[in-house]
Order: structure tokens, then C-alpha cells, then sequence
């Protein structure tokens, strides 16, 4: 049984119990249980801290496991990323105190840094060439300037809501840009059979998340117009109605152009059109 890892808390946690196992999801009867036995995926699910993970899957026994990308490099395992995920996208960004000369790169050394990720941080100044005294810190980290304990800071930006709140403001090209993974132990062989199939069933449902089934109606002249509109995944499935004046048109279409791909085939006269969302698929 494949050992697996998934966040406990925090926001890559959901999107990754769902993307992972949906029975193990199920299977889940309280936010303490911390181990699932997903007999149906042949998995064993392990709920941790994300900052934890990626040191299980470096260091220890599990398999695989879903965490962040900051999170993966700050925790100097050799755990090894095979995929990315398309959620929890954001950035580790330098801020400075909005009246602060601090603005470029170079304006950072010899300062003192707050951050949680001092690994991944120090890791970069030195590729950089600079120097810094590092401040860890667990949690707050926008607080670190105000109360006098760093002359800016290295976090984790989404929005920037946080920082503009307690008087930061970004500057300088991200440190790194990061989203949710899936990373595999380095005991585990990449050509691992179990390994294949976990990563076509996450493909399969990270298309499915992507893309929709659109049916219409269209007559026959204009079928060609209407697959210029919808291509499909690879090709649309054309059938005939018994109305010979009519075609019947099935593909997989962009989630996020739904409304406008609609507007245009109703304009050249397709009619019944129907979208239907997809759970899982194989490509």
C-alpha cells in the first residue's frame, strides 16, 4: 500500500484531500483522525503539518505526499517534485516598511531578515551573492519590523491584503513562485508502476477540473464553423440526428470559456446546448 501525505491544515489542504483520494476524503471521520486506510486506491493516507511533509517524504517512510514548493525547498530533504498541482499559487516575496530606503535586491544585505523559510532564503542570498542575519520566525512575520525585530521580511504573498495591513510593501522579483505539488520520496524508483498510476490518476482529475463536456445541436451546413469554436480535446464526437438537417456535437471544451463559447454557437445556430462537468478522465 502506497504511503501518502497530505496536508492537515491550511489552504492546500482540502484541494489536495479531494485531489488525492475522494473516498479517502470520505473515509476521514474527524479533523484528528490522522491516518486513512484507502483500501479502494490502494493508499495509506497520512494527514500532516505542511511544513512537516516534505521531511516525511525526504527522511522517512512515506511514498509520496502534497505540499508546497516553498515548503519542499525550505526543508532541504531530497525529496524530489514530480508534478505540479494548479492550486494554492503564490509567491515568497521581500517587504519593506513603506518609508523604508529599502527597494532593490541589493538593499538587503547586511540587513536583518524576518522569515519563516531561512533555508530556502539563505539558499537564494547566496546565490545572489549577499549576505543577511536571518530572524526565524514561526508565524507573524509582518510584525517582525514593527516590533523591532527584522528590517524587513521574506514571507509568503497571495494577495499583499496582510502586508499593506501592517504598512509593507513588496519589492524586487519574487524569490520564488510556488503552488501546490506532489512529491515522491527519493527511495522510491520514478519508474515505479504505483508511481505512474497515481500520477495519471491526478492528471485525470486535474483535467477534469480544467475542461467540460459541451453537447449542442447544430445544422449541418455550419457543423464545420461550430468545430472551429469547439475543437475539443483532441477531436469532437459528431453524430447524425434523425433530423438529417441536424448534427449532434459533443467536446471537451475550457472550463473558464464556457459562457463565451455558448454566445458564439448560438449566434452561427447551434440550439440545446448543455454542459456537464467531468469528475476524473484519463487522457
Amino acid at each position: 500500500m502506497l504511503k501518502v501525505a497530505v496536508p492537515n491544515k491550511g489552504m492546500l489542504s482540502q484541494p489536495a484531500w479531494r485531489l488525492l483520494s475522494e473516498s479517502g476524503y470520505r473515509l476521514r471521520s474527524n479533523d484528528r483522525q490522522l491516518v486513512v486506510d484507502d483500501i479502494d486506491n490502494d493508499i495509506q493516507l497520512f494527514y500532516l503539518r505542511p511544513n512537516d511533509i516534505a521531511v516525511y517524504v525526504g527522511l522517512g517512510t512515506i511514498d509520496l505526499g502534497i505540499t508546497g514548493r516553498d515548503l519542499l525547498l525550505n526543508s532541504g530533504t531530497g525529496a524530489v517534485e514530480v508534478t505540479q498541482l494548479g492550486f494554492g499559487a503564490s509567491t515568497f516575496r521581500f517587504a519593506a516598511p513603506e518609508n523604508s530606503s529599502i527597494s532593490a535586491l541589493q538593499d538587503v544585505d547586511g540587513k536583518r531578515i524576518g522569515t519563516t523559510f531561512d533555508r530556502l532564503l539563505e539558499d537564494y542570498l547566496t546565490s545572489k551573492g549577499l549576505k543577511a542575519e536571518l530572524i526565524h520566525l514561526d508565524g507573524a512575520v509582518e510584525s517582525s519590523v514593527q516590533l523591532g525585530v527584522a528590517d524587513l521580511i521574506a514571507d509568503v504573498v497571495s494577495t499583499g491584503t496582510t502586508l499593506r495591513n501592517a504598512g509593507l510593501r513588496v519589492f524586487g522579483d519574487p524569490i520564488l513562485k510556488s503552488e501546490g505539488i506532489l512529491i515522491r520520496s527519493p527511495r522510491l524508483d520514478p519508474d515505479d508502476e504505483r508511481l505512474a498510476v497515481m500520477s495519471r490518476r491526478l492528471e485525470g482529475v486535474l483535467t477534469a477540473r480544467r475542461y467540460v463536456l459541451m453537447d449542442y445541436d447544430i445544422p449541418v451546413e455550419r457543423v464545420a464553423m461550430a468545430v472551429g469554436i469547439t475543437p475539443g480535446y483532441e477531436s469532437p464526437t459528431v453524430s447524425s440526428l434523425h433530423d438529417k438537417q441536424w448534427a449532434a456535437v459533443r467536446a471537451m471544451v475550457p472550463r473558464d470559456q464556457v459562457n463565451n463559447l455558448m454566445d458564439r454557437l448560438y449566434e452561427i445556430g447551434a440550439r440545446a446546448i448543455l454542459v456537464t462537468a467531468l469528475q476524473a478522465s484519463r487522457m
